[in-house]
């Protein structure tokens, strides 16, 4: 703008020095700010290029900022810690700081995520000390041989005494002596049998989990199965029951067993007791697969041969009349109830018509039966390989 202009606007000249000098303080302060965002970006892209560069010290340096509390050393006193089945590491972690093993769950969870090991944890009862440092705890938790309290053994539902022995024998966690487990199994004196069992441990190797003692032999082992069938037959007072009801209650726990060999739902149980009265009553045999499963040494079949059939045996309820001379596997609490509470119905028949869900139908008359079978028989033809 001239200053003949700015005359013509009736402005001073003081006020054209003024505006010149504003303008220069203007220029410098852009001038600074350009430099100073340039200087911000540079900080910028090195903290990034730090981060990019060095992501496993970034890590490790934030960790140590925000390091979660932890103990050091490998603890004073000594605690019980139970660990269950399926816990996850998160879940163990809890239960360690809870138990006053560790300081922090999250440090516990930190070492753990560090160090593959961890999965390998059992569920267990441990022998762990307060106190510890994260790093120490899980080094004893995987040091079972210094840690494990106790040996756990699980005996599942319906298994003869010949597959326990086996599974007692083949058992990591117990790992006992070549030939141990039958040869306890075949000094049944030893085992504490009720007296209605007539010396035989099948049918009373009570299924279930056991704490087993650092140590114990087999014998115990098996001891500890049948004092739990004594426990319970005494809670569902098994002979008095039995007595009542006109039973043997030897013959009761045979009951059981071929309930819980025919059928694995809770809510047929007692259905299946009470056809397995209707025939005795009756005088009809029982054809039951099952007993002739236990005489040939299979399981999981749903069919019998003819050859099986005509095998001779007092286990073959085809070819002889009345119960089984011995259980035919060791049932649990649920199937000796039903054993001793049957339903009523007038049932004669029964039969699974779906594996996948165990659905098993009731029938009255023969002709019903065979209708049943025919509904099982097609559910086999849909699923090859299944009913072998």
């Amino acid at each position: 703008m001239s200053d003949d202009l700015d005359e013509d606007l009736g402005l001073r000249p003081e006020g054209r020095a003024e505006r010149r000098a504003h303008r220069r303080k203007t220029r410098a302060k852009r001038g600074f700010g350009c430099f100073a965002g340039l200087i911000s970006l540079m900080v910028v892209g090195a903290l990034v290029a730090g981060l990019v560069i060095g992501f496993g010290k970034g890590r490790d340096a934030l960790e140590k900022v925000f390091a979660a509390p932890d103990y050091e050393g490998t603890g004073t006193s000594t605690v019980t810690v139970e660990i269950s089945s399926g816990q996850s590491s998160q879940a163990i972690a809890d239960t360690l700081e809870k138990k006053g093993v560790v300081k922090s769950a999250k440090a516990f969870e930190r070492v753990a995520r560090d160090d593959p090991r961890s999965k390998k944890i059992q569920a267990n009862t441990y022998t762990l000390k307060k106190e510890m440092s994260a790093k120490a705890a899980l080094e004893l938790l995987l040091d079972t041989a210094k840690s494990v309290l106790v040996t756990r053994f699980t005996i599942p539902p319906a298994r003869t005494k010949a597959e326990i022995v086996d599974l007692l024998q083949k058992s990591k966690a117990v790992k006992l002596p070549a030939g141990a487990a039958k040869a306890a199994m075949d000094r049944p004196q030893t085992l504490r049998l009720p007296t209605f069992a007539k010396g035989n441990p099948e049918g009373f190797l009570f299924p279930g989990t056991y704490d087993i003692p650092k140590d114990a032999n087999a014998n115990l082992i098996l001891r500890m199965a049948t004092a739990r069938f004594s426990k319970t037959a005494g809670e569902l007072q098994l002979a008095q029951t039995a007595s009542r009801k006109k039973l043997d209650p030897y013959q009761a726990v045979i009951v059981a067993s071929i309930i819980g060999a025919e059928t694995n739902r809770k809510e047929d149980y007692a259905k299946v007791a009470r056809v397995i009265y209707n025939r005795l009553q009756a005088g009809k045999k029982l054809q039951m697969d099952s007993t002739i499963h236990y005489v040939v040494g299979r399981s999981g079949g749903v069919f019998t041969s003819k050859e099986q059939r005509d095998t001779d045996s007092p286990y073959n309820t085809y070819k002889y009349a009345g119960l089984p001379p011995t259980p035919i596997n060791s049932p649990d609490k649920d199937t000796l109830r039903a054993a001793l509470n049957p339903a009523a119905g007038g049932w004669m028949y029964f039969t699974l018509v779906n594996l996948d869900t165990g659905e098993t139908v009731f029938a009255n008359t023969g002709e019903e039966h065979q209708n049943n079978v025919k509904k099982l028989q097609t559910w086999c033809a849909a699923h090859p390989g299944r009913c072998g």
